[in-house]
């Protein structure tokens, strides 16, 4: 009982990296490109810093959407599978 509750929240875990790494990375490397942008052409402006990171990930979220909602409807289907072992093991 214990190994299978360990293994479900393993792969939980594991699916919340998959889900939130690529959106993570995007938003760093935008980040770090204006920021040399910003460096290079002395422009201080605090929206120059929010607005293209919020396009990439706009635009990311809907080039991976497939992929995501594929994994995730798997890891969903995994995880009712294993409900009745868990409720035999009570």
């Amino acid at each position: 009982m214990q190994d299978i509750v360990i293994g479900l929240l393993q792969k939980m875990f594991i699916l919340t990296l998959q889900m939130s790494v690529p959106m993570l990375v995007i938003g760093v490397i935008i980040g770090l490109m204006v920021s040399i942008f910003q460096t290079v052409t002395q422009i201080q402006e605090s929206t120059l810093t929010f607005v293209p990171k919020i396009v990439g990930c706009v635009l990311l979220l809907i080039f991976l959407m497939p992929w995501m909602m594929s994994v995730f409807i798997t890891t969903v289907n995994e995880f009712m599978a294993v409900i009745p072992q868990l409720i035999g093991a009570l």
